[in-house]
């Protein structure tokens, strides 16, 4: 159904009842139809991966994987995405020599259905981390961003963060959205209220746990790549995260939008280089350790 369709029936139930409207926005939001095919471009990289059904939850969830050796790296796809769509970074990654994991999170991709929001994102992040351990390198794409600045916030272990075409808080996809959709204030509130339930939060319990703006990431650089061309998410929201992060650095990629910034050259590049970074100030930091001096 086109865009524009959808947003005159949401706009027609808010005529009607702003809850009803909050309603139908409420069910557009949280829908992952449909369901992202792999295209040709993507389809040898996709194939060349090895295959592992993991359980999260009482989910299978379907991991890819990209050689079997190095550090590892693992890569986190957005609402609606799947993991064939990093395809354009797994060559110069596993030239660099890293291990390359991602995951189609549930509901998504191959892995298998049912409701889903950011806490599955999460959850296969920490089983991930319970089977491999510290990761050399997090990489987020658009809301798979937001989701692997919250698991660093909230104890997973990594030596980089990279967020690409990504936001560090929830309002920011909650606002695109309702902005698409021209949401009128009451059923905009009814709509965000319905989501606050939905992950069992209250405004001030959200933005603890989920903005990484207000209560920046610690511990760990961070990369913000954004295309000057995204028509999904605003620049200025990796802006946003990159001054409100310590240490972070900001790359804009001209020309590029949401999704096909991951195929360019200058995402790479910066990819590869902060990883390069964390690795290096990892070992300077492990040689002046007290325990490394005595």
């Amino acid at each position: 159904m086109p865009a524009t369709t959808i947003a005159t029936g949401v706009r027609a139930a808010s005529a009607v009842s702003p809850r009803l409207g909050g309603a139908v926005a409420y069910r557009l939001f949280f829908s992952t139809r449909p369901r992202l095919r792999v295209p040709a471009r993507w389809a040898a990289i996709d194939a060349d991966a090895r295959r592992e059904a993991i359980v999260v939850g009482g989910r299978r969830v379907v991991v890819s994987a990209w050689g079997e050796a190095g550090p590892l790296v693992v890569l986190v796809h957005g609402w609606r995405g799947r993991a064939a769509q990093f395809a354009p970074l797994v060559p110069p990654l596993r030239a660099a020599g890293y291990r390359v994991l991602a995951f189609d999170a549930p509901a998504h991709g191959d892995s298998r259905g049912g409701p889903v929001d950011i806490r599955d994102w999460l959850a296969v992040l920490d089983e991930l981390q319970r089977r491999h351990g510290r990761f050399a390198g997090l990489v987020g794409h658009s809301f798979g961003a937001l989701a692997a600045l919250t698991a660093v916030r909230h104890g997973l272990e990594t030596d980089a963060v990279v967020a690409i075409a990504g936001a560090g808080r929830p309002q920011a996809f909650l606002g695109e959205f309702a902005r698409r959709l021209g949401l009128d204030a009451a059923t905009r509130a009814d709509f965000e209220r319905r989501f606050l339930a939905r992950v069992g939060e209250t405004a001030a319990s959200a933005a603890a746990r989920y903005d990484a703006v207000a209560h920046p990431l610690a511990g760990a650089p961070l990369l913000v790549v954004h295309g000057d061309r995204d028509r999904e998410l605003p620049l200025d929201e990796s802006i946003a995260l990159a001054e409100a992060t310590t240490g972070a650095r900001l790359v804009v990629v001209r020309e590029a939008g949401h999704g096909r910034v991951l195929s360019t050259l200058e995402a790479s590049d910066a990819l590869l280089a902060h990883l390069d970074g964390a690795a290096r100030l990892g070992v300077a930091l492990a040689g002046i350790r007290p325990d490394a001096e005595a």
